[in-house]
């Protein structure tokens, strides 16, 4: 690469897009990088202030920010992303599914901490549609050395730094307990906003139980369900500590491998996420939901249920930390997910 007056760049390739801003009209490359100046081009780059242009001057080891910006992009991208154009160095990733997006934020870090470049993402565990930006990237300088971009492979590791799971559709079993519903002293809420946020990410309730406060017959009636094939099985109600209170120890009893009882995140602390491993190996989601659900338009079920409805295993590590960013603070306009609820 080197620099040359405007006035005498006919005939050379451009190493970098120039851009143009004409206020209130176009922000935008008026030439892109491989262009080959024009003599009819030079009053153009003149009224846009260009009176100096770098021209490309290939040496070895050497790599053009689009190049470079490549294999950045190459470090993040992983399947269900679509790249779009380069441009100026900068390439942003697109979701080409629903999906569960994972980041590896220790390989992100040490990427960044390189210098010279940069990646942006959202947040860790963020469900996002078809069409979403996943991602940006970008090269800081117009050139960068090969063997920079050699140490940024490197510090991501062996794999990719975003990943993107699919949301699956799945057969939900809700078990309603509470003897206050079940002998009809009052009208069941709770089902109906379970069913709703289920529903939204595509799968369906295909089985409702309702039962009072008896701890045998709420796990007999999650057994029931988990044999009869449903790939998750909700709780509603009995998870405080009121001696009528039976669902954590029901579903204990099932056998499952309870993960936690108990989340750092306000509305719901009581929450009880477990797995049932049926005979096959695989595992079955049961979830404890506290009564907060039933009122908070935003609670600790909002942030576990697109994890489980992509098969994504959460552990007790994961749910403690939570702890930072789990204080929704019950805004009077809503804009969850895009807000820090959930969000460390």
């Amino acid at each position: 690469m080197k620099e040359i007056a405007t006035t005498e760049a006919v005939g050379h390739v451009l190493c970098h897009d120039v851009t143009q801003i004409i206020r209130g009209e176009k922000k935008g490359p008026a030439f892109r990088k491989g262009h080959v100046i024009r003599k009819e081009d030079i009053p153009v780059l003149l009224s846009m202030g260009k009176d100096h242009l770098y021209v490309w001057e290939k040496k070895e080891g050497i790599l053009h920010e689009n190049e470079a910006a490549q294999i950045l992009c190459e470090i993040c991208r992983n399947e269900y992303m679509e790249p779009s154009e380069v441009k100026e160095g900068k390439i942003e990733l697109r979701a080409t599914v629903d999906g569960l997006l994972k980041i590896r934020k220790e390989g992100m870090m040490a990427v960044n901490l390189l210098g010279e470049m940069m990646i942006a993402s959202r947040h860790n565990n963020t469900m996002v549609k078809q069409g979403d930006v996943l991602a940006g990237t970008r090269i800081i300088p117009l050139v960068i050395e090969e063997e920079k971009m050699k140490k940024a492979k490197e510090a991501a590791g062996g794999e990719p730094l975003l990943k993107l799971i699919p949301i699956q559709k799945k057969n939900v079993g809700i078990v309603t307990t509470g003897n206050e519903v079940y002998y009809g002293r009052i009208q069941d809420t709770f089902t109906p906003v379970v069913k709703e946020k289920i529903e939204e990410f595509g799968s369906a309730v295909t089985m409702e139980c309702l039962v009072g406060d008896e701890k045998e017959k709420i796990r007999d009636a999650i057994l029931d369900m988990i044999e009869k094939g449903a790939q998750m099985v909700v709780c509603t109600g009995g998870m405080s500590v009121d001696p009528d209170d039976r669902t954590p120890g029901a579903i204990a009893d099932t056998g499952a491998r309870v993960v936690t009882y108990g989340a750092p995140v306000l509305p719901g602390a009581m929450l009880m996420v477990a797995y049932y491993k049926k005979k096959d190996g695989s595992e079955i989601p049961v979830l404890g939901l506290p009564g907060c659900v039933m009122y908070a338009k935003r609670t600790i079920f909002d942030l576990v249920l697109p994890r489980l409805l992509a098969d994504d295993p959460i552990t007790r590590e994961e749910i403690a930390q939570l702890g930072v960013g789990g204080l929704c603070l019950n805004c009077p306009v809503c804009s969850f997910p895009n807000c820090g609820f959930g969000k460390a």
